[in-house]
Order: structure tokens, then C-alpha cells, then sequence
């Protein structure tokens, strides 16, 4: 089959939640796709943002739950695309960070499938945004790490050198770090971070039901451990913490998240 004979698959970032982060298009996208294949961390309003002829399919993931094999995901996104001119692969944030946009664009381009992603707002940006903390900071901070608290066992490299990123960046936003927390607390300490430096912990940022937890490093893991937070949640390492701004945090949307953590 050649690639006449398909649609264009558009990966589309969701944002992390509010419904008003949404691009301009990622908006026109949702409003005239044929075919929508979505994540689990997407409001129930994104979602009826699509035409009631749209034809919906759930593949959410989360950890140690994965409804469908990426796989599988991957082999319906071209079987879609066979069928409809338009097909949206919605994602929570963006497709191209820690979101396996990668993977399926490598596939659905490998079987001749016209693919396009569309960048949206990663929650690592916007929870800091929405409890009023700048990721960098002329006093606070000049760098800022992303980086991944829970990685693919089996991958073929090394996996993440907390103590190495002790020293080599400014800031550090977490993804997926609640799991690991403790090691990571303990490693980054290793590596020669004040155990003193101020760290976050931001749960549901940018909708209702949003908590946030400001301590010291060292005290950090027991503080999410007594107060019970969950996923999804983002954590940030570093003096930044301490130029947050609450005043300028805009208030956590009222939207109804379908899949709880």
C-alpha cells in the first residue's frame, strides 16, 4: 500500500489537563477527525470535542496497567488510517516527551503512513506554572532538566545517573519519579545535593483535585509518603522552588478526568 492510500494520523498533544491549554490546533484537529485514539490522562471535555460520527478508541497506560500493548496501538493506527482521511492519536502533554510519539511516527512512517505531530503543553512546564514556580530564575536557576523517575527495564543504555545529574543542572522536573522516589532522593544526595534543597511535589496539576507539597529534599519522600500522594504527579528539585510566585497560579480546571491513577 502506498501512502495515497492512507489518511494522515496526527499525534496531537493534549496538554496536561486543562482544557484551555489545548493548541488553536490541536482544537480544529479534535473538531474534524474522523478516527480518535486516546490516552488515559484526557479530560472527559477534550474528548466531546469530537463529532459524534468520530469513531473513539481507548489505549490508556499507566503504571503496571496498560489496557492495550503499544503494539497493538501501533497496528490500529494504521488500520484506522486506512479508513479515515483524518485520525487523531491523543496524548496527555506532548507526544514527543516521554510520550512514545517517537515510536509510533517511526511506525506508521515505516508503513507508509502519513504522520504529523502536533506539540502540545507538557505537564513538566505547566504543574510548575499552575502552583506559580518558574523553572528558571535569574537568581534560581539557569538550567532545567527533564528527565524520566521510572524507565523501560529493559532498555538498551544505561539508565538515569542521579548522581550525575546532581551537579549538571540547575532545576530538575521529575516525570513518573513517585515509584522511585526514595532511590532518587538518596542518589541525588549522593551525588552532593544539599540534602537542604527545596523540592515540590505537584499531583492532577492544571485540573481540580490538584495538590502540591513544598519540603526539603531529604525530608521529601516521607512528606509524599504521610500525606498520601499519588499518580500522576511531577516533582521539582531545586532553588527555583523557592522563587514560586503563588499569586500568579492560574486556578486548576473543573474538568472530569475519565481515568483515575
Amino acid at each position: 500500500m502506498s501512502s495515497l492510500d492512507f489518511g494522515t494520523v496526527y499525534l496531537v498533544g493534549a496538554g496536561p489537563g486543562d482544557p484551555d491549554l489545548l493548541t488553536l490546533k490541536a482544537y480544529r484537529l479534535l473538531r474534524q477527525c474522523g478516527a480518535l485514539v486516546h490516552d488515559a490522562l484526557v479530560p472527559k471535555e477534550v474528548l466531546e470535542l469530537v463529532p459524534e460520527s468520530c469513531e473513539r478508541h481507548f489505549v490508556g497506560k499507566r503504571r503496571e496497567r496498560h489496557w492495550v500493548p503499544q503494539s497493538k496501538t501501533n497496528e490500529l493506527l494504521v488500520e484506522l488510517a486506512q479508513r479515515h482521511s483524518c485520525v487523531v492519536r491523543l496524548k496527555g502533554g506532548d507526544p514527543f516527551l516521554f510520550g512514545r510519539g517517537g515510536e509510533e511516527a517511526a511506525y506508521l512512517q515505516s508503513h507508509g503512513v502519513s504522520v504529523e505531530v502536533v506539540p502540545g503543553i507538557t505537564a513538566g512546564m505547566a504543574a510548575p506554572a499552575y502552583v506559580g514556580i518558574p523553572l528558571t530564575h535569574r537568581c534560581g536557576g539557569s538550567s532545567v532538566t527533564f528527565v524520566t523517575g521510572h524507565e523501560k527495564i529493559d532498555k538498551q543504555r544505561p539508565s538515569v545517573n542521579w548522581k550525575d545529574l546532581a551537579s549538571a543542572s540547575d532545576s530538575l522536573v521529575i516525570y513518573m519519579g513517585l515509584h522511585n522516589l526514595a532511590y532518587i532522593v538518596e542518589e541525588l544526595i549522593a551525588g552532593g545535593l544539599d540534602p537542604a534543597t527545596s523540592a515540590a511535589i505537584i499531583q492532577q496539576g492544571t485540573v481540580v483535585g490538584q495538590r502540591y507539597l513544598k519540603a526539603p529534599l531529604e525530608q521529601l519522600f516521607q512528606r509524599v509518603q504521610s500525606e498520601g500522594f499519588a499518580a500522576p504527579s511531577i516533582v521539582i528539585v531545586g532553588a527555583v522552588v523557592d522563587e514560586q510566585v503563588a499569586a500568579c497560579a492560574p486556578q486548576p480546571a473543573e474538568v472530569v478526568m475519565p481515568i483515575k491513577s
